[in-house]
This record gives C-alpha cells, sequence and structure tokens, in this order.
C-alpha cells in the first residue's frame, strides 16, 4: 500500500506535484509550537522525498523543493502581517504582499535543498531492484544534511532570519517526549536536534521500496530509535537534574499587556509608565530585589530625560535596580539624531549603571535594507533607522550574577547569544525583553517562546523573559519552566533565578561547529558511498546504467 502510493506521487508531474508539495509543506507547520503535532513531520517529509523520486532534472527538483517551502513559510510567518496592521491605514495595503514575499525569497532554500538532494539521483522504477532502498536513504541523509546547513545559512544571509528551525518541535513542554530530546542541544545543538528530526521524520520514505524486507524496515527505523534512545537519556537527565535558585535574588517581571496601537499614541505615554509603576509594587513582597520590565516599556529618551528616569526608578525595590527596555537617543556633531533600542539598569535613586544597544536589528522594522527604493516609513514609525549595538555582552551588576541581555528576537540566533570573550566570564543567565503585542494572539509569540526556551537548554543557563504582552517567563538551564504569564495576561510574575544547569556545554563552548561537522560528516559520506555505487554499477548494462558520475 506504501509503495502504492509513493509511486502514484512520484508520477504526478506539472501543477499536481507542486499543489501537493505546497500542502505538504503547509502541513508541516502543525508539528510546530503551539499545536505541536510532531508526528506532522512523518507525513510532510516522506511525501516530499516521494515527489523527489518522480523528478528527471535538478530544476525540477529545485521547483518541488520551492513549492514546499511556500507552503512551510507562508503558514510559519503569516503572523507578520498582524504587525502591518497595527497602524492598518499606513501599512495594512503592504501586509499580504510583503508576507508572501518573504515566503518566497526563503523558499529558494528549500528549493536548494532539494537540488542538492538531486545529486544523487532517484530510484529508477525498473532497474535496481536490489539497491532502492540503498539509493533512498543516501538520498535521505543528503537531503537532512543539506537542510541542516541550509537552516544555519538562514541565520546569517541578509542578517538572518532562523526562524523555526526543525528542533523547534520539540520545544513544547506539553507534548510528552519534547522536553526529554530537547536535553540533546547542550551535545549536538539545535541545528545537530534538527538534523535527527529531519533524517528521522524523513526515514520512511524508505518503505516504498520493498517494504516487506526487514532492511527498509531498519532503515526507516534506525534513526526513530536514535531519537527515542535520546529521550530516554534526557528523562534520566531531567530526574538528576533538581531546580536550583540563587539565594538572595527575586525577580518580579511586569507584563502590562498594553495593545501595540495605543503604545504608539504618545499622549498615552505617562499614563503608561504609571501602570508599569502601579504593577511593579502592588502587592510585592518584601524578598523582591529586582523589577523588569519589558522592550520598549519606557518611550522616553531616559539616557537624557532625568524627570522621567526618576520616576521609572520608583518602581525599584529599595537596594535593588529597576531594568527596561527604552530608546536611547544621542545626537552626533551635525546635530543628528540617532536612537537605540536599549535597555537600561536603574537604582532606586534613578542612576543608570548599565546600558544596552540591541545588535540584530529587525528588518523592515527598525531599518530599511534598501531604503533607496523604500520610501515609507519602518514600521515601528519614523524615517531614521535605529542605530546598532556592538554585539553580545555580559552586563555585571550588583547583587546579581553575571548576564547577557538580548532583545526581542536577537534570542533566535543560536549559537550567538553570549560573549564568547567577555571580561566577566561566561554569563550565568540570560535576559530577554520583547514586545510580542505586535503580533497578537497568533503562532509568533508562542514560536519565539520556544526559542528562548531552546537557548536556555544549548547553553545550560537559564533564562528570563519578559514580554510586553506575554508569554513571559522564567526558564531553568534544562528547559523546565519555573514561572509563567500566558499570552495576553496583565499582571507581574515574582520568581526566583535558577542557577545554571552546568558549568558549561559542549555547544556553549564550541558552538554550531558541532552541528555543521555532523551534517558535513553525513553529507559527504552518503556522496561518498553513492560515488562507490555508481562505480561498481557503471559498467553493468543491466543494473545501473543510467547513473553516471
Amino acid at each position: 500500500m506504501i509503495a502504492d502510493g509513493a509511486r502514484r506521487l512520484g508520477g504526478l508531474s506539472g501543477w499536481r506535484r507542486l499543489a501537493l508539495a505546497f500542502l505538504a509543506g503547509a502541513v508541516a507547520i502543525i508539528a510546530f509550537p503551539p499545536v505541536s503535532i510532531v508526528p506532522a513531520l512523518w507525513l510532510s517529509f516522506p511525501i516530499l522525498i516521494w515527489l523527489l523520486d518522480g523528478c528527471s532534472t535538478r530544476g525540477e527538483a529545485a521547483v518541488t523543493g520551492w513549492a514546499f517551502g511556500l507552503g512551510h513559510f507562508t503558514t510559519s510567518f503569516y503572523w507578520i502581517t498582524n504587525a502591518f496592521y497595527v497602524d492598518s491605514e499606513t501599512f495594512g495595503v503592504f501586509a499580504i504582499p510583503a508576507v508572501a514575499g518573504l515566503s518566497a525569497a526563503f523558499s529558494l532554500y528549500t528549493a536548494l535543498v532539494c537540488a542538492v538532494t538531486h545529486t544523487i539521483l532517484p530510484p529508477s522504477r525498473d532497474d535496481l531492484p536490489d539497491d532502492r532502498i540503498l539509493v533512498t536513504t543516501l538520498r535521505i541523509i543528503l537531503f537532512g544534511a543539506t537542510w541542516t546547513i541550509v537552516e544555519w545559512l538562514r541565520g546569517w544571509i541578509l542578517t538572518g532570519f532562523p526562524w523555526n528551525p526543525v528542533a523547534t518541535v520539540w520545544s513544547e513542554t506539553m507534548t510528552p517526549f519534547g522536553l526529554p530530546v530537547l536535553q540533546s542541544v547542550p551535545l549536538i545543538g539545535t541545528y545537530g536536534l534538527s538534523l535527527l528530526t529531519v533524517l528521522a521524520a524523513a526515514a520512511p520514505a524508505v518503505l516504498a521500496h520493498r517494504p516487506r524486507l526487514p532492511r527498509a524496515w531498519g532503515a526507516a527505523a534506525a534513526p526513530v530509535l536514535l531519537l527515542a534512545a535520546i529521550a530516554i537519556g534526557g528523562g534520566v537527565r531531567l530526574a538528576l537534574t533538581e531546580t536550583k535558585h540563587i539565594p538572595g535574588t527575586k525577580f518580579r517581571l511586569v507584563q502590562a499587556s498594553i495593545p501595540q496601537a495605543d503604545k504608539g499614541r504618545p499622549s498615552l505615554w505617562e499614563a503608561h509608565l504609571r501602570e508599569h509603576i502601579q504593577l511593579s509594587t502592588d502587592n510585592r513582597p518584601a524578598d523582591v530585589t529586582h523589577v523588569i520590565w519589558g522592550e520598549a516599556a519606557v518611550h522616553f529618551f531616559l539616557n537624557v530625560d532625568e524627570q522621567h528616569r526618576r520616576i521609572a526608578a520608583e518602581a525599584a525595590p529599595k537596594g535593588g535596580m529597576l531594568i527596561t527596555g527604552a530608546d536611547r537617543g544621542t545626537r552626533d556633531e551635525a546635530g543628528n539624531l540617532q536612537v537605540y533600542n536599549s535597555l537600561y539598569a536603574l537604582t532606586s535613586r534613578g542612576d543608570v549603571v548599565a546600558e544596552y544597544d540591541k545588535s540584530h536589528l529587525v528588518p523592515f522594522g527598525e531599518y530599511l535594507p534598501l531604503r533607496w527604493l523604500i520610501p515609507f516609513e519602518k514600521l515601528t514609525g519614523g524615517m531614521g533607522d535605529f542605530g546598532a549595538g556592538p554585539g553580545p555582552t555580559t552586563l555585571d551588576l550588583r547583587g546579581l550574577p553575571p548576564f547577557s541581555p538580548q532583545i526581542c528576537y536577537e534570542i533566535i540566533f543560536s549559537g550567538a547569544v553570549t560573549a564568547r570573550d567577555s571580561e566577566h566570564g561566561r554569563p550565568e543567565w540570560l535576559l530577554n525583553l520583547t514586545n510580542d503585542a505586535w503580533f497578537g494572539f497568533s503562532m509568533g509569540p508562542y514560536q519565539h517562546y520556544a526559542a528562548a526556551r531552546l537557548r536556555a537548554v544549548e547553553e545550560g543557563i537559564p533564562v528570563v523573559r519578559v514580554a510586553n504582552s506575554g508569554i513571559s517567563a522564567v526558564i531553568d538551564g534544562t528547559g523546565r519552566t519555573v514561572a509563567e504569564l500566558g499570552l495576553g495576561e496583565r499582571g507581574a510574575l515574582d520568581a526566583p533565578l535558577p542557577r545554571p544547569a552546568a558549568a558549561f556545554t559542549p555547544f556553549g563552548f564550541m558552538g554550531n561547529i558541532i552541528p555543521l561537522a555532523l551534517a558535513v560528516l553525513a553529507g559527504g559520506g552518503a556522496l561518498r558511498r553513492w560515488r562507490r555505487y555508481v562505480i561498481e554499477n557503471i559498467d553493468n548494462p543491466f543494473r545501473g546504467g543510467r547513473y553516471h558520475l
């Protein structure tokens, strides 16, 4: 039955093949948070492999991969349209074209994956009756390796947007095996777990060839069994790792849940500041040492506006601090204003003891990459671009362990959330300030939250996440949620700071060298075995004659 279905899918051509590829890519998104039906990948990826089996040229394979990517990225990025509708009169008309264009551009990545996969030619329907399992297995390995490398590239090309790597499907703690499987990322990183997941999800495609053979079932089951072993090992690690807290440190996370349309109205900025102060001080336990507000919680330039800086400092506990997101404005010698999306640490007297400027800016939201071609304003308002900070840093503040600040989507960049050569050493926690109110009640905030969990487990250190509209949370170094305020909730969350889960992790030490090396070894090994296979069969007119180097 599987073999018959696979043959029919492989025989599709034209718009039918592309339509099914688009649908398979779209279905894959339900494996990601917040839906998290992970087995959906075991449907999407085999369908794509079978469709690629019917492609006779690399160009056909690339177009099929592009259609798959279009379905996947359209459903993965749809939530971005909400940002355009915050000011619908100005930007609403651009919402669908912008997301469609972004999805079409990102689909070139999956087109590249499928074009490379076609380097190992698809198994023939008429020859190689004993070796189709081998050929398909090699294609799957090359597919998974290339997919992993391309996921990493998405984090760098054109400043990068590594949204939803496949490993994200394990970041929803409500799924029974999610958190145990996630315990592999301190060793192999997010992209290493993506490699294993893609291989496991695509492996059933081998069952299209001689499905009754133990060899076929072995090839299909091997990566799944590896994931199962990882889950068992991860479960043991979780059972043996207790969440311990740092004594004398307790946070109040403030989630004001102010609608984004209101945040953009200057007439309400004073009221928003007072609202944050009220949430910070009402019924606050005496042992709270630090209050934390989200990204852009304050709309005044706190570096020069002493009046509003002292008002904001009313939220800080005595002897403690307020850490908040706010813009920072400076002027150059010519008097031109430069604005930064920043983090401030304030004492209860209103003194600024630390600042951090966001370094990884959001294209079209905080700067226009093609400003000379695009004359309209960026989504955050104003014709000028935000300035970029110098990059990851470690802040060492009185009464707190050293930490690495991350503003908004800086937290999604695997291997780029800590300063490797900081004078303060390795940070002991990550602080992520964000404002996901731009994206409403959509998948976006949940997937952003999932990325923060991945960074916590990769680095083995807790993440404190404060979001204007949610999800605000404290996550320990194993990915467990210590405390959480849900999406759209208004309130304050009091929580201690967990200790790091490990003194260091292999990933924290070596970064993405580990998963990239695994992908290169896997893909290179598949190509070498394919080359040997071709050489062994090239002279046989009945087997392999259609294959060539």
